[in-house]
């Protein structure tokens, strides 16, 4: 194991202190130093009272060593009672508390991370080490059975010293040598090397299988999320998507449970020859300290002192390589924690706070941008250049894949700019803190969604909803009558995965409560990504008048306490299929392979030759030829 590994793993531990389990680790260590100790106690004692009887001893002093052995045996019952249980405290919790550093970092890191593959299979690797107790409790683990074995090894080169001292000279004998104490200690040598380099090798093999299966568990958990949702579910039935579904869960189960198998066939084989090496040096020492017993070299009491504590050194030494072998296994695992926790900071994060210019406005302009995906070379932007004013009201219309919702990613700031930039009132959109830049955006995303959580939590995103501004955004986004026939009204939680008095809202409602969403936020920018997709004409006309509303300054503030902003400063951009739904607009812009190729109002683009008019009255003649089927 490299130091970095090594470092690794201290950098977790330290992550967990940080989050408030510096108790945990502490009454750790404190419990593996007592159990190193713990069992030296009543060997040295059992030896005393052993040489006590052998030399006729009188009884008081038998019930002195009885005693003695007895109260130190509860004073370390008492200390390691009192020690679990504040080890047990959190300890208990301490998977859910790993999950909790996992998530803080997913919403910490650049938004480019969590879509890329390998960010969710470090993801996994991480939540599926160890027991139930993570990779935290497994690290936590394999340092107190090192801290452990050191005690013991420690305390029983101490009490079996004079085994290894208690010479002579060669000519008198060979096991009264020094020569049989050196053969000896290099046999136990030789045992304990041979169990590490077993524990290495199986530890490699282990890692190896885990490894292998991991990708299948990600993929047997994207399967589980399918089949628990009502909503997915809905598409795999009514397409006949069951079989395949099951035959693919039924291979990725199979390839997982013949890892698993292969996995536990290693550790029983590590296991069988660690204890094979472990009983071996029992007989040894035995046999050794039995035959100097009678040769006279040392006492009764003493065969059982040094054979058990040299017993318990083999024990300990055997579980220090087998542990070292492990920390070394689960130290890969550790760099994958601390590869995953520096996902979050490649992005240079901005100080500037952005200020309106004095008329009210902020102006938006993109300079020679062109903007490829991360491990793409294929360009989805090039060298786009355009600017506009917030007050101004925006349509962007296109063909599938010409980079409209690209456009609207990068002025969100979700991914950086390939090469070029963008300018907010003349400053790049970098230099901007993060935080304070998306504070200006309320968007609806075409894959938008809606969360578990109560409605009113929905709508107002993020802190205490402030009722009146939600039924404001209700209505505004066409869905006050049914929000009114909720029992528990804005109290009422989506769906009915946590809470059985849920209501299961339809496609166009949960859009509709989307584009709430945005309203309540009351942000300069409005960006909609096909926001009436799943709504019918009348909807839609509902919803583009109360946004034309908010835009020309109706907004949603004035009464009741609420704030107002200025809403005649508001920018609100639509991307949408329906050009129909663009004619309010002043301004249009027309994508077509990553460039913007026409722009203008309606009135203008209409006139001319291009990619708008034809995209108009191919669907122009849809709408034709549906009136004339209905006629």
């Amino acid at each position: 194991m490299g130091k970095w590994e090594m470092l690794d793993q201290f950098t977790l531990i330290r992550d967990y202190c940080r989050a408030g389990y510096r108790k945990v680790v502490f009454s750790a260590v404190g419990l593996s130093l007592l159990d190193g100790i713990r069992p030296f106690i009543t060997t040295v004692l059992l030896g005393f009272l052993l040489d006590a009887v052998y030399a006729g001893a009188p009884f008081s002093r038998l019930l002195q060593l009885a005693l003695t052995a007895l109260g130190l045996e509860a004073l370390c019952y008492c200390l390691s009672s009192i020690l679990t249980e504040i080890h047990n405290q959190k300890h208990d919790f301490i998977y859910e508390q790993q999950n909790g550093l996992l998530n803080q970092r997913l919403l910490a890191m650049d938004y480019p991370h969590l879509e890329e593959a390998q960010t969710h299979t470090i993801l996994h690797t991480i939540r599926n080490a160890g027991t139930d107790h993570g990779l935290i409790g497994l690290v936590l683990d394999d340092w107190k059975r090192f801290i452990q074995a050191m005690t013991a090894i420690i305390a029983a080169v101490v009490i079996a010293f004079p085994l290894f001292t208690q010479v002579q000279p060669l000519r008198e004998g060979f096991l009264n040598s020094w020569l049989a104490s050196l053969l000896l200690f290099a046999v136990i040598a030789g045992l304990v090397y041979f169990s590490f380099r077993v524990d290495i090798r199986y530890g490699k093999r282990i890692r190896k299988a885990h490894e292998k299966r991991a990708a299948d568990e990600s993929l047997l958990e994207y399967y589980m999320g399918i089949l628990e949702t009502s909503e997915r579910q809905k598409d795999l039935r009514l397409y006949g998507q069951k079989e395949l579904i099951k035959k693919q869960t039924n291979e990725a189960g199979s390839r997982v449970q013949a890892e698993v198998d292969t996995e536990s066939s290693l550790v029983a084989k590590e296991e069988m020859v660690r204890r094979a090496a472990t009983a071996l040096i029992g007989l040894l020492v035995y046999l050794f300290a039995g035959l100097r017993a009678w040769l006279g070299l040392i006492t009764i009491g003493s065969v059982v002192t040094y054979a058990a504590g040299i017993v318990q050194m083999s024990e300990a030494m055997a579980d220090l390589m087998s542990v070292v072998a492990a920390i070394r296994t689960h130290g890969a695992y550790c760099h994958d924690y601390v590869r995953f926790r520096k996902l979050g900071s490649r992005k240079k994060e901005g100080k500037k706070l952005p200020v309106q210019r004095p008329d009210g406005r902020f102006h938006v302009e993109f300079d020679h941008v062109s903007f490829s995906y991360p491990g793409s070379g294929e360009e989805v932007l090039h060298d786009l250049c355009l600017s506009f004013d917030t007050g101004e009201k925006l349509a962007i219309v296109g063909k599938n894949g010409s980079g409209k919702t690209t456009f609207i990613k990068l002025l969100c700031g979700l991914y950086e700019v390939t090469e070029g930039c963008i300018r907010v009132n003349g400053v790049d959109i970098r230099e901007y803190d993060s935080d304070a830049w998306t504070d200006l955006l309320a968007v609806v995303f075409q894959d938008f969604r809606i969360f578990a959580f109560e409605v009113g939590e929905n709508i107002a995103g993020s802190g205490e909803a402030v009722e009146a501004r939600v039924w404001d955004a209700l209505e505004r986004a066409g869905l006050t009558d049914r929000a009114e026939r909720m029992e528990r009204g804005l109290h009422t939680f989506v769906g009915k995965e946590y809470d059985e008095s849920g209501v299961n809202f339809s496609g166009g409602e949960r859009q509709k409560m989307a584009i709430a969403r945005a309203i309540y936020k009351d942000a300069p920018f409005v960006i909609m990504d096909e926001p009436t997709a799943a709504l019918d004409p009348v909807s839609e006309y509902e919803v583009y008048a109360g946004f034309d509303r908010m835009i020309e300054g109706g907004g949603n503030g004035g009464e009741n306490g609420i704030s107002q902003k200025d809403m005649s400063r508001k920018s609100a951009l639509y991307i949408s299929h329906r050009l129909a739904s663009c004619r309010f607009c002043q301004d249009i812009l027309v994508f077509d392979g990553g460039r913007v190729v026409q722009r203008g109002s309606h009135e203008k683009l209409i006139q001319e030759e291009g990619l708008y008019r034809e995209l108009w009255n191919a669907q122009a003649q849809y709408y034709k030829r549906q009136a004339d089927t209905a006629g």
